[in-house]
Parts: structure tokens; sequence; C-alpha cells
């Protein structure tokens, strides 16, 4: 599925874009927040952090700085709340199946499951190993040091490849702004489409069946 967040700043192109712009590092710090914590915004960071280093108003590493204070500040905060309140924070927002497929990456992987998905770029999911951090009670120093490296690898090389090639990258969203608007809300509607479909599957065969009842034969008497 393509980053919602990507639709909605393309969309909102004069006004979200432009404020955020103008807010510089602050701004990075606010999305950091929402994007690692309880809602979400695949991509937005990135877009951001591109334009921003681009603009060349502060040196790009400070960018890049910004970016990854504001996404270890959102993820303690979801690992907190799923520290309070247990497994139990986990196993009321995804499947059974999806549960069990996430407490066994961490159990294996443990510093690497945090640090990997803070890497790489949507669709990959953090928030499920952020809960599963904060779950399985794992130390808060080993928590935010892996997921420090993690965004602070990602947002490094964004704020690095946005500085140099930044502008190049805006022209190019300029002259196609509605074809790339197009494409990009297609994504996002067959995304929407497959994980409803999706939803309607599991919540089928995790229904319980009721058994039929079997047919009672009579007997003839004579």
């Amino acid at each position: 599925m393509m980053p919602l967040a990507a639709i909605i700043l393309l969309v909102s192109k004069k006004s979200a874009v432009r404020w955020l712009i103008h807010l510089g590092g602050p701004g990075l710090i606010l999305l950091g927040l929402a994007d690692n914590s309880i809602i979400p915004l695949p991509g937005s960071v990135d877009v951001i952090t591109i334009l921003l280093a681009a603009h060349h108003r502060e040196p790009w590493f400070y960018y890049a700085f910004m970016a990854t204070a504001g996404a270890v500040f959102g993820g303690y905060i979801t690992y907190r709340m799923a520290r309070k309140g247990g497994k139990e924070t986990l196993e009321k927002r995804f499947s059974q199946k999806k549960v069990k497929r996430v407490y066994a990456i961490f159990e294996r992987w443990g510093f690497a499951s945090v640090a990997i998905p803070a890497i790489l770029p949507p669709p990959f999911p953090i928030v499920p190993m952020l809960l599963a951090a904060g779950a399985m009670q794992y130390p808060t120093r080993k928590f935010l040091t892996a997921l420090a490296v993690g965004r602070g690898i990602r947002y490094t090389i964004l704020a690095y490849l946005g500085f140099h090639y930044g502008r190049t990258i805006v022209k190019f969203f300029d002259l196609y702004y509605w074809p790339v608007l197009g494409i990009l809300v297609a994504f996002s509607v067959l995304g929407a489409l497959y994980g409803l479909f999706e939803y309607k599957r599991r919540q089928k065969a995790e229904s319980p069946k009721v058994p039929r009842a079997k047919p009672q034969v009579r007997r003839r008497t004579a």
C-alpha cells in the first residue's frame, strides 16, 4: 500500500508542505512523534526531510538529527504504552497469527528487530515491533539505542540525498504533479481494497464455526 501521508502532502501542497517547511526542524519532530506513535503517517517524515534539506536553509545533518529525534520520541511513547498495557496492547490491534510472528521475530533478533525496520522505508511497518518491545519488557536503553541507530541511518541518507539531489526531485514533482498524484491515489485505493479483503478473510477464518446438527433418523415402528 502506498503511503497515505505522501498523498496528503501532495494534495495539500500549498498549505501543509509550506507550513512544515516553514517550521523547519521542529516540524520534523512533530511529524516524527505522530509517525512513530498511535497516528502513523508512513512516508511523511521522509518527504519533508528531503524537501527541507533541498532548501539548504540549515546543514543537511541538522534535519537528519531532528527527524531522528522526533522518531525516537514518538517511538518511546508507543513503547511505554505497550510496556504498561502488556501483551494485550499488541493482541488487540493485530491478528493472533501476526502477533505470534512478531513475537517470534523479536525473541530471535531483539535489537535488530527494532533497528532494521527503522531503516527500511514504507511499506515495511515498524509499529508492531515498537509495541512488541514494550509488551515483552525489552530494556528501555537498548530499545532507544536500536531505534535511534535505525532512524538515524535512514534520515541521514535521506537528508544527504535531499541536499545534493533534492532540487531535481522537487522539479520532477512540479512537472509531473498530477500524473504522480493519480498513480499514488490508484495504488492507495488498490491497497485499501486488498487490506479490506484480507480483514474480511481473517474475520471469517477466526469466527467460531457452529457445528451442524445431525439429522435424526426416525425408526419405523411395526
